[in-house]
């Protein structure tokens, strides 16, 4: 029941009312202005718009995917997308990132919803007028310590990682017969028919 509720509760917030198309289906429009804060917003966004259309009509084949046996699976690859993600999530929402982000019981598109949430509601705390940067450090608490690390490293870790991993969910999902769909265009983070 708590998977059903969470599940309607995202589709209901991932469903733009302007176009009535689920968000990511095209980048949201650019913030007014450019600050620190709005400029690591357009780089979640532009995570978000490719995320999505890597994600879009995966079957299960594409998901069982891996180049080699010592790979990844996409799906494997996927749920290392979304840790990456409840990282940023996280370190924006700034709390402390114990543990995993619970993607272990999920189904693949339980999973896409979850990712997709995390990566829109990012982008939406980084576009409030008094975000700053420098509240947003990333903060891991293991059984060694805490570890904290500033949003400099967020950038060059876990948001350009899952760029780096969903471009793999592109190379993989090609190699297994089932290319981006057509008119998926990235520089204008548009999606033609």
């Amino acid at each position: 029941m708590k998977t059903i509720t969470f599940l309607f509760a995202a589709m209901i917030t991932l469903i733009s009312s302007a176009q009535n198309k689920p968000y990511y289906y095209q980048i949201p429009e650019a913030p007014a202005t450019f600050t620190p804060a709005t400029v690591a917003a357009r780089m979640v966004d532009g995570l978000g718009f490719r995320y999505f259309w890597a994600t879009e009509g995966l079957t299960e084949k594409d998901i069982a995917y891996k180049p080699t046996e010592d790979s990844r699976t996409s799906l494997e690859t996927l749920q290392h997308i979304d840790g990456l993600t409840f990282i940023l999530l996280n370190a924006v929402n700034k709390k402390t990132t114990i543990g995993s982000s619970g993607f272990e019981k999920l189904t693949f598109e339980e999973l896409r919803i979850k990712t997709l949430l995390q990566i829109q509601q990012a982008s939406e705390i980084l576009k409030k007028p008094d975000a700053n940067l420098e509240d947003f450090d990333m903060i891991f608490e293991r059984t060694n310590g805490k570890q904290e690390y500033p949003f400099w490293n967020l950038i060059n870790g876990p948001i350009a990682d899952a760029l780096w991993h969903v471009g793999q969910i592109v190379t993989f999902r090609r190699s297994s017969g089932n290319p981006l769909p057509k008119g998926v265009n990235v520089l204008q983070g548009t999606k033609t028919n």
